[in-house]
């Protein structure tokens, strides 16, 4: 007999997501932080962290290598994937919206060393985004002038960040609102852009629709020539896409915030599958429509020779001047400065929070999880802003070869974090299936399980050991360390906590199921105020006038 894991008694009616509400005020969680992020909040935090530098600024670099035809492919299969761990993700963070997501999670529900080792993997993950996107500012400051210093560009990112995050919960996501807003308004002009000029609507007349598909070609020869040098074009399409396309582990990153967390995020869960098909695959797909994968200013930038290009490096600003279109460039680079500048700002957020997590886990120093009156772990964010700081190794080398390093870094680390996803899921489902809990009482039940965990799972992994192939020949020391350097510490981030601690795989009949459910249960049945849908409360906060009350801390 299949039991449901909600007690009938506390359980509320999720088959309707949003009722009409107002917005509600903060509410402490277990573990000191404030659950004051509302549903449009959450909404475009997710956009924030998916959306960052990669799919305008260095994508460039990746179509010089792999072509057009290979792009798309390559985003459109690994999208796929990526939906599978979000349909992992989606199941346990919903029913389970804790600090810490998917963090604490595989410390619960697998093993305490696999949760060590995925907590400072997600931290220095979101940490060395940081340095990334300031070093993709400084890159795209340089369009209008060269002689800007990287170290003020540093200190002005550092202490905006500061102003941000270390105040108020809701400051943060007020923030976040807003230039997420403006992230997407970029990718809406950068797509129109793509279709009106592509159909005859530039100052050349020249309706050029696909004919950088035809010459040089949709698929491009890289490391070899032939079809091996086309097939390792897609493959490196494919590592460029690791790094790109992201999503699920922002949103469980916020539960523990979160207003009405398994309405809200499971909101995000679902809309996060047409964010990855218009946001990635439709980058993707127009990035190879607006210019040649033999460019030249992209060839210079990929290969570091140009610092110049690099400030015009993202593709649709080299279609405008190719095209002769003189204003929208500098239109797009502004917006691209406050675009860059989200993600930035999402990664302050996640990379403190996740430090924080560990904290409470025991696997962090415990200074690290105090808190101020208003919820921000302060100790914790004063750690990640060190992390700006490395955005300087661009005064002694170029910006190209720092963002090519960070990107081979992070593609390791990003994998990761799906790895040990898809893996607590699989864990998760098994201890549902031992202990009779029926799924179908949980507030989302993931879609094609289990299969989609162990198909997302070994496609990851392949990922993450294929990834620095090219890095043996020739023989690279760079090249192997920036590509494995993330998952040789995984290995010993693991079995050094397993040796330390004596830590032991949890059996699928000792996974505790319930955890923090019950204080989960009781915020849900003891808050005063409905939830709200995103355009209800998108529309009440417009009518306001002003923004919410945010207090000082």
């Amino acid at each position: 007999m299949k039991k449901n894991i909600l007690q009938p008694d506390f359980a509320p009616n999720y088959g309707s997501d949003v009722q009409r509400g107002t917005i509600s005020g903060a509410v402490t969680d277990a573990n000191g932080l404030h659950r004051t992020l509302g549903n449009r909040q959450i909404q475009l935090i997710a956009i924030g962290g998916s959306i960052g530098t990669a799919i305008f600024l260095t994508i460039g670099s990746a179509l010089t290598h792999c072509g057009p035809g290979s792009l798309l492919l390559a985003f459109l299969v690994h999208n796929i994937m990526l939906g599978f761990v979000n349909s992992c993700m989606a199941e346990m963070a919903v029913y389970m919206p804790v600090s810490g997501g998917f963090i604490r999670m595989a410390s619960k529900w697998v093993d305490e060393a696999w949760g060590f080792m995925a907590g400072w993997n997600f931290f220095i993950y979101e940490a060395l985004n940081i340095p990334f996107e300031i070093t993709a500012i400084h890159t795209i400051l340089s369009f209008w002038r060269d002689d800007i210093p990287a170290a003020a560009v540093c200190a002005a990112c550092i202490v905006l960040y500061g102003s941000l995050n270390i105040l108020v919960v809701k400051i943060y996501g007020e923030s976040e609102f807003w230039l997420s807003s403006g992230k997407v308004l970029l990718i809406f002009i950068l797509f129109s852009f793509t279709f009106v000029t592509m159909v005859g609507g530039n100052p050349h007349g020249d309706a050029y629709g696909f004919q950088h598909w035809q010459g040089p070609g949709a698929f491009a020869e890289y490391l070899h020539t032939g079809d091996l040098g086309r097939f390792e074009g897609f493959l490196s399409a494919l590592w460029y896409a690791a790094f790109t396309c992201v999503g699920p582990e922002y949103i469980s990153m916020i539960a523990g915030e979160a207003k009405h967390p398994r309405i809200y995020l499971k909101s995000a869960f679902k809309t996060a599958y047409w964010r990855f098909g218009v946001f990635f695959i439709g980058s993707a797909l127009c990035t190879g429509i607006v210019v040649a994968y033999n460019d030249p200013a992209l060839i210079a930038v990929a290969n570091g020779e140009s610092e110049r290009s690099g400030a015009a490096s993202s593709p649709y600003v080299v279609a405008m001047e190719n095209l002769g279109i003189r204003v929208l460039p500098h239109i797009v680079n502004a917006l691209l400065i406050t675009t860059i500048f989200s993600a930035g700002n999402t990664y302050v957020y996640a990379a403190s929070r996740s430090l924080y997590a560990l904290s409470c886990e025991g696997k962090a120093p415990r200074f690290l999880r105090k808190c101020t009156k208003k919820g921000v772990p302060i100790y914790s964010f004063a750690v990640v802003m060190a992390f700006p700081f490395l955005s300087l190794l661009q005064l002694s080398n170029s910006s190209a070869t720092v963002l090519s390093w960070l990107i081979n870094i992070l593609s390791g680390a990003a994998v990761i974090n799906f790895i040990v996803m898809s893996a607590t899921y699989i864990c998760f489902y098994r201890a549902c299936k031992h202990q009779g809990v029926d799924r179908s009482s949980l507030p989302y039940k993931g879609w094609f399980q289990p299969f989609a965990g162990y198909i997302a799972l070994i496609w990851m992994v392949v990922i993450a050991v294929c990834n620095g192939y090219s890095s043996f020949n020739p023989w690279s020391l760079t090249d192997f360390f920036t590509h494995y350097n993330m998952i040789l510490l995984a290995i010993l981030t693991f079995f050094g906590w397993k040796i330390a601690k004596d830590t032991t795989l949890l059996s699928s009949d000792i996974a505790d199921l319930r955890w923090e459910s019950g204080e989960i249960i009781t915020y849900e049945e003891t808050t005063t105020d409905p939830p709200v849908g995103f355009w209800t409360e998108t529309l009440q906060f417009l009518r306001k006038g002003t923004r919410p009350r945010l207090e000082a801390v």
